[in-house]
């Protein structure tokens, strides 16, 4: 029997409790949890990411939830769905995908894939990495040192 596989994608720039939420919440929906990180060069609906591709994609590797992670395609986000063939792909709460364009998308490659997206996480307010980074430069300012 072929194990049922997720796919869960995000940049996961700063690793935070949501981070954890997200990939933990999607993991329970399968038997085999596949996370895309996204390359640097493709991230532009936010800021440039602080940890470069490599280093967030190891980070994501070492979460226990997580079977398998692998950095996005620079020029095809779909590529690596063709590939791994997911029966669930599943999105953040905040992620900028239209569900019904993506799966009419899905649909045109023959990728036959549900979309879930997963709730918020609702416990604190530091669960974006921007609001992370505010946080820092706020209490930190100018401040060099450690």
């Amino acid at each position: 029997m072929t194990p049922r596989r997720v796919v869960a994608t995000g940049t996961f720039d700063i690793l935070h409790p949501g981070h954890l939420y997200y990939l933990s919440e999607s993991r329970k929906l399968g038997d085999e949890l596949w996370v895309i990180v996204a390359r640097d060069k493709n991230v532009k609906h936010k800021p440039y990411p602080i940890l470069p591709e490599e280093q967030r994609r190891t980070m994501i590797a070492a979460l226990k939830p997580v079977d398998h992670a692998i950095l996005g395609d620079q020029t095809d986000m779909f590529r690596p769905i063709e590939e791994i063939r997911p029966d669930i792909i599943t999105i953040g709460f905040n992620q900028y995908f239209d569900e019904k364009k993506l799966k009419s998308q899905l649909a045109a490659r023959w990728l036959r894939a549900e979309v879930v997206r997963i709730g918020r996480y609702a416990d604190g307010d530091l669960a974006s990495s921007r609001l992370i980074v505010q946080r820092i430069v706020d209490a930190r300012g100018g401040d060099q040192r450690g």
